[in-house]
C-alpha cells in the first residue's frame, strides 16, 4: 500500500534563524522525519510549496486539489500549516475524491528537537492506511471529518465543530 505525502511548508518545516530571530523555510524535513521513525512503509514524498498557511490562499488550495487528484496513489497525507488547515481540508473534502486524504502539522517545529510533528506524521500514516475514503485532519492523537474540525485558537488544539457560530 503505497502513501503518497505532500509537503506544503507549515511548522513542520520551519527553521530558525539564530541570528535574526526569524523562522523560515529551507528545505522539507519529511524524509528524515520518516528515517528517525525507521517508517517502513513505501512512501513517496512530493514537495508542492513551503509557505507558512496563513499566507495561502485559493492558488495554492487549488493545486494541493489538483495534485492529491492526479495521484496515482489512492492514500495521501498533506503536512499543512494549522492556522488554515481546515480551510483546505473542506477544499479537498468538497472535491469528494475516493481517496484516503489525512492533513496534519505541527504547532512545534521539527528542527526544535521536541516537535509534536514526529507523532501527528505518523498518525497521519496511519490513519492513511485505515481509513475508509475521505478527508481528515490528523492532530494530537485524534482525527476529525474535514467537515467538523477547527483549531481552537485559545488552546492551540483542534476540536471538533459543536457550535457552528463561534470561531
Amino acid at each position: 500500500m503505497d502513501i503518497r505525502v505532500f509537503a506544503t511548508g507549515g511548522t513542520f518545516d520551519k527553521e530558525y534563524n539564530e541570528i535574526t530571530g526569524t523562522l523560515f523555510f529551507s528545505e522539507t524535513h519529511l524524509a528524515e522525519m520518516l528515517t528517525l521513525g525507521r517508517c517502513k512503509l513505501p512512501v513517496r514524498i512530493t514537495k508542492l510549496m513551503l509557505i507558512d498557511s496563513l499566507e495561502m490562499g485559493e492558488t495554492e488550495r487549488e493545486s494541493i486539489l489538483s495534485e492529491c487528484r492526479k495521484a496515482g496513489e489512492k492514500r495521501i497525507v498533506v503536512t499543512h500549516g494549522t492556522d488554515t488547515m481546515e480551510v483546505t481540508a473542506q477544499t479537498l473534502g468538497r472535491a469528494a475524491l475516493a481517496k484516503t486524504i489525512i492533513l496534519t502539522g505541527a504547532m512545534i517545529p521539527y528542527k526544535f528537537g521536541s516537535s509534536d510533528g514526529l507523532f501527528n506524521l505518523g498518525s497521519a500514516l496511519a490513519l492513511a492506511q485505515t481509513l475508509p475514503s475521505g478527508v481528515y485532519v490528523a492532530m494530537n492523537g485524534r482525527y476529525f471529518d474535514w467537515n467538523n474540525v477547527r483549531k481552537n485558537r485559545k488552546t492551540g488544539e483542534f476540536e471538533e465543530v459543536t457550535d457552528r457560530t463561534s470561531p
